[in-house]
Parts: structure tokens; C-alpha cells; sequence
């Protein structure tokens, strides 16, 4: 070594870095049975709606196989289960499977020898979010099939516009996203507290907030910048407009969420 001259170490950068984490919980996803258990229920809620309406003396829940994706127009105020029955019922699930996953990170110690050589938290909010948005997203494609075999069982009628379907479901998986913000950020607010995270998860996720102010706005556009309206935003009337609609409003929770989690990790004891 030249006289002088100091020994430094340059640290890796973000994307190095994002990608390492990416790699260790994408590994740990696909590693562990939670993840296709969850596939699975995506893929049996279809089949049991679906086995309702072609229940002998049952009243039908829908017209079309395809509204057990979503509901013909933006309906943001309650008036019967089954417009609410659909593929938003993912994020319920999905907020969960992300509660058990996140959970497991603290039980089994990960976080402590992580955050022990790993200092950078941000990191591990963004892995965590797209890892979570992925296996959300993931659900929502096995909730699809299990609507297209359960329609075909029970001779449910598949009569529908191709391309508003098409919108409706990219519009419903790019909220995956947003949503695995929220169940990021609810379980680090509760990492302690296991019980209240899956509580907390499952109570956003079936939109009472939302319903609770379609009562009292009825289906006013402003509700659109919340993650549950955008999700009932993708009907089957959707459109590309749709899909960039939710697309910017699960980027921004995304966003604010990624930072709120890293103020909190940053601030407090993560142990």
C-alpha cells in the first residue's frame, strides 16, 4: 500500500443492496408452505361462491361468472354481500399471509441479526412490500382460475367485454402493491403484538373505512385515492384509464407507507 493512502471501503449501492434482500425473501417465499397455502385459498373462495350459485333452491349471487371478480360498476356504499364478494377478498387474505410472514421475521429472530449487519431499514420495508405485493398478486391469478373452473362446474354464463375483464384485473393486481405497504407498515406498528397485526390486517382489508364514507359520500370520485375505493374502482366497466388510476394510487401508498415504516424503524426498538 502507497504511503498515505487509506484503506476504505465502499458501501454497496441501493439496487445491490435491494437485491440482496429481494433474493433472501423471495427464496424465503417460495420456501415455505405458507405461501402456496394461500394460493390455494385464493384459488377455493371462487369455487365456494360460485358452488353457492348453482346450489339447487339457492338465489343466485350473479348474472356472469366474471362478477365473482368484481362488481358491474364502482359501488362504494353497502347494499348486498354479493357485490362484495369478488377478488378484493385477496387483499383480506393477502393482509394475513403478510402478518404471519412478517411475523415470522421477528419470532425467529431475522430482524435482529438483520438489522445487526444490515443498518439500512428502508431496505427492508421495499423488500418486503414487493415480495408481499408479488405473492398478493400471485393470489389474485389463482382466485382467476379457480373463477374460470368453478364457473365451467357450475354452467355459470362467462358472457362479459373482454377488454373492461382485462382492466378490471390488471387494475385489482397492481393494488397489490399499495396494499402489501399497509400490512407492511400495520406490522411493524404491532410487531409485538401478533394478534392485533392479523386483526388489524383483516379490518382494513374489508374496507369498512371505505363503506363507512360511501355512506356518507355515496360513490363520489374522491374516494378513489384510498386503496380499498381504487379496488372497487376495477369493474367490469373498467378501462386503461382504470388501470393507471390504481396504479398511481397504490404507487403513492406505497410510497408514504415505505416511509412512515422506515421513520418507525429507524425510531424505535425493532427487536
Amino acid at each position: 500500500m502507497e504511503e498515505g493512502r487509506e484503506l476504505t471501503f465502499e458501501s454497496p449501492s441501493f439496487f445491490k443492496r435491494l437485491k440482496g434482500m429481494l433474493g433472501v425473501d423471495f427464496y424465503r417465499l417460495f420456501h415455505t408452505p405458507l405461501f402456496y397455502i394461500f394460493l390455494c385459498i385464493a384459488a377455493i373462495i371462487p369455487a365456494m361462491i360460485l358452488g353457492m350459485v348453482g346450489a339447487e333452491g339457492a338465489e343466485p349471487l350473479y348474472d356472469t361468472a366474471w362478477e365473482a371478480i368484481a362488481v358491474g360498476t364502482p359501488l362504494y356504499t353497502f347494499e348486498e354481500m354479493g357485490q362484495y364478494a369478488n377478488m378484493n377478498m385477496v387483499f383480506i387474505f393477502g393482509g394475513i399471509m403478510v402478518s404471519i410472514f412478517i411475523g415470522h421475521d421477528y419470532k425467529s429472530g431475522y430482524v435482529k441479526q438483520l438489522f445487526t449487519t444490515h443498518a439500512k431499514k428502508q431496505d427492508y420495508m421495499i423488500s418486503k412490500t414487493l415480495s408481499c405485493a408479488f405473492a398478493m398478486a400471485c393470489m389474485c391469478i389463482t382466485y382467476l382460475l379457480g373463477v374460470i373452473v368453478s364457473g365451467l362446474l357450475v354452467g355459470a354464463s362467462f358472457e362479459v367485454n373482454a377488454y373492461s375483464l382485462i382492466c378490471a384485473i390488471l387494475g385489482k393486481m397492481v393494488m397489490s402493491l399499495g396494499w402489501a405497504s399497509l400490512y407492511t407498515f400495520l406490522n411493524i406498528i404491532f410487531r409485538k403484538y401478533f394478534g392485533i397485526s392479523i386483526a388489524s390486517s383483516f379490518f382494513f382489508g374489508t374496507g369498512i373505512l371505505i363503506v363507512g364514507l360511501g355512506a356518507v359520500l355515496q360513490n363520489s370520485p374522491i374516494l378513489n385515492i384510498f386503496l380499498y375505493g381504487s379496488s372497487v374502482y376495477a369493474c367490469l366497466s373498467s378501462d386503461i384509464l382504470t388501470v393507471l388510476v390504481c396504479l398511481a394510487v397504490s404507487a403513492a401508498w406505497s410510497f408514504v407507507y415505505n416511509l412512515l415504516g422506515t421513520l418507525v424503524l429507524y425510531k424505535s426498538d425493532v427487536y
